[in-house]
């Protein structure tokens, strides 16, 4: 795996807590990596979601006031953009809800709902506004998985993270911004240099049994599975 995608890999991967201090910890991430030999090529930002809930009398819980969010991503994708010129930036909008299921699962956990579709939809068009803005890529997740007639019932697990079905509209809506983008060079898949590309005697032993079949020339392993058509 390259280095700059396994370095945002490895950033997905950690869990923190969310509110502030989740913009907080992938700031200070971010910043460490300003001086790397190798930038990341590709940041996808994905807050909202936990911003977006209704705020607690106690003033406990993830909300973020919406001037608050704006701010804080503005200042999250100025800051992504300093790093390199070839460090490109996808957002994706915070989503909408089951609100019904979100009753029948989480009531337990959560107590009275605070998440709704309405307050979704606020932060979502906050965040589309700011990408026009600052020329930047964006996903609109609250539009896009309304597309699907059934998403009510097949898009999450428990009303607020997506099941596999909802995350496959999430990897097909990026894998078409990478290959619509005019990024040079093109972050698509089918642009990418395959590393250790070279033939091996160890690839699977094609049909005239006397060569092998590179396998760094195959497709992507599992475009059609997600639905994706290239």
């Amino acid at each position: 795996m390259r280095p700059d995608v396994r370095a945002a890999a490895s950033l997905a991967r950690r869990r923190v807590p969310p509110r502030r201090t989740q913009m907080r910890h992938l700031w200070c991430r971010v910043r460490a990596s300003q001086d790397a030999p190798i930038q990341t090529s590709l940041v996808i930002i994905y807050f909202g979601g936990n911003d977006s809930v209704h705020p607690h009398p106690s003033g406990l819980g993830p909300h973020v006031p919406l001037p608050e969010y704006i701010e804080n991503m503005r200042k999250i994708a100025m800051h992504l953009k300093t790093l390199s010129e070839k460090t490109r930036l996808i957002f994706l909008s915070a989503p909408l809800v089951n609100e019904e299921q979100i009753r029948e699962t989480l009531s337990d956990k959560l107590g009275e709902l605070n998440r709704t579709n309405e307050s979704c939809r606020i932060y979502s068009e906050a965040c589309l506004e700011l990408c026009r803005d600052l020329d930047i890529k964006a996903i609109d997740l609250w539009t896009t998985i309304q597309k699907r007639d059934d998403w009510l019932t097949e898009c999450f697990k428990d009303g607020i993270h997506f099941s596999s079905e909802g995350s496959k509209i999430v990897v097909k809506e990026i894998m078409k911004v990478l290959r619509e983008a005019e990024w040079e060079p093109s972050l698509h898949w089918k642009s990418l240099p395959a590393e250790f590309g070279e033939d091996s005697p160890y690839d699977p032993v094609s049909p005239d049994g006397n060569t092998t079949v590179n396998v760094s020339e195959g497709s992507f392993p599992q475009k059609h599975a997600m639905g994706i058509e290239n």
